[in-house]
């Protein structure tokens, strides 16, 4: 694959690379348990079929403005996605792209890091094995 082809393959999954470095450097400012829920939506995300690199560079930004606005007002996580986060993320991804396959395995990783996340910031991480 040429580096015309792999450029291309990654603008369309993740938009534009300026967006996307600047998107992540927002997420990197979050505080922690967002950040950490933030990841988590972003990994789960990754699953679904870009339409286009500009209507995914919005989604992640918009994702970005999400938590943004939820740290600064200290909305807790579970006031953001709910208690169901996999249905959070395939509503929300709705806005933006037609779908995709997504494994049983990345839905259960999706709700088992926003329980983590959630649990840090109330300090009521359950410390069962």
């Amino acid at each position: 694959m040429s580096d015309v082809e792999k450029s291309g393959f990654i603008s369309k999954v993740i938009g534009p690379k300026k967006r996307w470095r600047a998107y992540k450097a927002r997420v990197k400012e979050l505080p922690e348990n967002h950040r950490t829920a933030v990841k988590a939506i972003e990994r789960y995300l990754m699953h679904f079929v870009p339409t286009d690199g500009e209507s995914n560079a919005s989604m992640f930004e918009d994702l970005a403005d999400l938590f943004e606005q939820a740290a600064v007002n200290g909305t807790p996580i579970r006031e953001v996605v709910g208690e169901d986060p996999v249905e959070f993320a395939e509503t929300f991804v709705q806005n933006y792209t037609e779908g995709g396959y997504v494994p049983a395995r990345a839905r259960k990783q999706l709700t088992d890091d926003i329980e983590r996340a959630a649990d840090n910031e109330t300090g009521t991480e359950d410390k069962t094995v």
